[in-house]
């Protein structure tokens, strides 16, 4: 009897909480992947500690991402932006390490005018402080021969 005691409280209380964080992480990238345009997505994404390889070979920051959404609001408004881009992930692969993730996925950005989409990958490293998922590293790798 104490086994199956055990047995339930094992599904009842271990699983779903390793399967929420999970989810919960899968919702704060699909969330930050429908809002990049916005500086408050960015500012819950990224740790302050973030290091971000981009897909050119350049290394920056979190505060660098943000100083880019103030100078963009000081900045003369252009005729034409060009088409603006939607992201969105696909095969997202997320694993638990205790307080750390790490997840994997396609990175899919499409223009609104219709011209050819933009294919990565990208993988994060995740860390839970004060019961929040934040990034703290990230990679993004153009995939190669997808145009």
């Amino acid at each position: 009897m104490k086994f199956r005691h055990f047995l339930f409280l094992l599904c009842v209380i271990g699983v779903p909480a390793h399967a929420s964080d999970k989810d919960d992480i899968s919702a704060l990238l699909h969330d930050f992947l429908a809002n990049a345009d916005k500086q408050e997505a960015h500012a819950r994404f990224w740790a302050d500690d973030l290091v971000y390889t981009s897909s050119r070979g350049t290394r920056t920051d979190k505060a660098t991402i943000m100083s880019g959404f103030e100078q963009a609001k000081d900045a003369e408004p252009a005729d034409d932006d060009g088409p603006t881009m939607v992201y969105t992930g696909e095969e997202v692969d997320v694993r638990l390490y205790d307080d750390t993730a790490v997840v994997a996925f396609k990175l899919v950005g499409t223009p609104s005018d219709e011209s050819a989409s933009l294919y990565f990958f990208n993988t994060g490293t995740l860390l839970k402080r004060d019961n929040e998922w934040r990034v703290i590293a990230w990679q993004a790798t153009k995939i190669p021969g997808v145009e």
